[in-house]
């Protein structure tokens, strides 16, 4: 099973590599700019199954766009309200599934790839979530992929008027959250995601999170909670552990920039989880986080 999972690996990669070495083809052959537009319009209604399949496949090349409209409005839109409605096979789903995992590994200098790649991800999870079809080593291995993508991001950039949306790291805890959400994982799987969440809390250097990713981060974390698998304890080890450094450099630090950044960062995390676990936490994940989160806030400078 592993050698024929890898096999198709090595071949979604050449065909990725084709594709951008052609300058994959957004809007896709068949289709211009001005229908792509008609089928938005038209809510992505697309009766003709096999057609909407190889627009599917079609689309995966517009996520690395540059035209917001064509990125987001329609390529990830398109893809969003599929899977949503069930308009793709499970076959469908995999083969989705192998192209949008290269591409979230791909070469990406425009940075819009890769972070739309995770968006992707995170309904091709969202549909496992609610309606399982991935076996369980396609699962881990989505696990994988999406843990190392989101301890990956360096690109911080978030929203850019003409270019529109990149958001690494909120997409990719997006992807985390709907697999935090599904369950199925098993505890090791879920630390995996809280260590990759906690990777992105306060990532070194000067940027702030001003686009609402502490937020999107505290979200995985919550779910997690909510399993019941881990206890007091673990949740005051890693709180802990990921506010040490705020800690240690107190509020008397020299005002750096990376300083700053550091204790912003940390402190709106903290303080995003506190609120969605007090206001829409169930008792389980109440009792076993919000002490935790208490002695954290109380500790930040």
């Amino acid at each position: 099973m592993k050698a024929r999972g890898a096999s198709r690996r090595l071949a979604a990669a050449w065909l990725l590599a084709e594709c951008v070495a052609a300058g994959a083809a957004c809007p896709p052959a068949g289709w211009d700019i001005d229908a792509l537009e008609r089928l938005r319009a038209a809510d992505f209604r697309l009766p003709d199954a096999a057609r909407r399949a190889a627009l599917a496949e079609g689309l995966i090349g517009c996520l690395s766009d540059r035209r917001p409209a064509l990125r987001d409005a329609v390529a990830y839109q398109a893809l969003s309200t599929w899977m949503r409605d069930g308009q793709l096979t499970a076959d469908q789903l995999r083969s989705l599934r192998e192209r949008l995992l290269e591409q979230l590994e791909a070469d990406d200098p425009d940075g819009f790839g890769r972070p739309f790649a995770a968006l992707a991800l995170a309904e091709v999870a969202r549909v496992d979530r609610l309606t399982p079809y991935l076996g369980v080593e396609e699962r881990a291995d989505l696990l994988v992929a999406a843990s190392a993508y989101l301890r990956s991001v360096r690109d911080y950039r978030g929203f850019d008027a003409q270019q529109g949306w990149r958001d690494g790291v909120a997409h990719g805890a997006e992807l985390l959250q709907q697999l935090a959400l599904n369950p199925a994982l098993t505890r090791e799987q879920l630390d995996v995601i809280v260590h990759a969440v906690g990777s992105q809390v306060a990532p070194a250097g000067e940027h702030f999170f001003i686009y609402g990713e502490p937020d999107r981060l505290a979200r995985p974390i919550h779910s997690v909670a909510e399993r019941g698998l881990h206890d007091r304890d673990y949740w005051s080890r890693w709180l802990t552990e990921l506010a040490a450094p705020t800690q240690r450099a107190g509020a008397h630090a020299p005002e750096t920039q990376a300083h700053l950044a550091r204790r912003h960062n940390t402190a709106a995390f903290v303080q995003s989880l506190y609120v969605g676990v007090q206001e829409n936490g169930t008792l389980t994940a109440r009792e076993r986080l919000l002490p935790a989160l208490s002695v954290a806030l109380r500790a930040l400078p």
